[in-house]
């Protein structure tokens, strides 16, 4: 009996007060924590539409939750858009409020009987001689307008100094009038009015 209860002291003496914590020991496992890697924080992202592109409908974002989860939120839009700029995706923003000049018409080419002059999509054609027809050709898409005039003259051909999405002017004369090729640069629909100084080319 005696050496039944030395036993139990002795025991006592070396039980841990909380046996769910580890020991301080050098024989003790180290506890360790699995690491994720935390992806960079999101800056900006860019995403640049084809050139037939015309609106902007709805943007769908498809982001990751906490438990593992793909989720998916979208906003509905309906803007248009200039396929020339490209739409970005970011948590920070400017406030542009700097006021916007006007943009002036600049002088694209010129003949003694013909002058153009382009602002942002639209092309001022300044002449007297009457546009006869006018229609559309692809690959690359290039806007043809024949004019009435006997002339004859060797081809002229005028390419954008700058960026532009009017590239190149090639005029060649046929019996009877001249014809006057805009070339584009992308997919667009156009349209032309009559104006006191000539006609007016609208891109769309």
């Amino acid at each position: 009996m005696i050496k039944l209860c030395m036993l139990l002291f002795s025991l006592t003496l070396f039980a841990r007060e909380n046996p769910f914590f580890p020991i301080n020991s050098a024989l003790d496992i180290p506890l360790t924590t699995e690491q994720v890697q935390k992806p960079p924080m999101l800056k900006r992202a860019t995403l640049t539409l084809p050139s037939s592109a015309r609106e902007i409908e709805s943007v769908v974002v498809r982001y990751k939750n906490m438990d593992g989860s793909i989720s998916e939120k979208s906003v509905t839009l309906q803007n248009s858009v200039d396929w020339h700029l490209p739409i970005f995706i970011s948590q920070n923003y400017n406030l542009d409020t700097t006021a916007q000049k006007e943009v002036k018409y600049i002088k694209f080419a010129a003949l003694p009987f013909i002058s153009f002059y382009t602002k942002d999509k639209e092309m001022q054609i300044d002449t007297k001689d009457r546009l006869l027809r006018s229609f559309l050709l692809v690959k690359p898409h290039r806007i043809v307008c024949d004019f009435k005039r006997d002339i004859n003259l060797r081809s002229f051909v005028k390419k954008a100094k700058q960026a532009n999405v009017f590239k190149q002017i090639n005029i060649g004369t046929h019996s009877g009038y001249y014809r006057v090729v805009i070339e584009l640069d992308g997919l667009y629909k156009y349209s032309i009015k009559k104006t006191d100084k000539g006609y007016l080319v609208i891109l769309k």
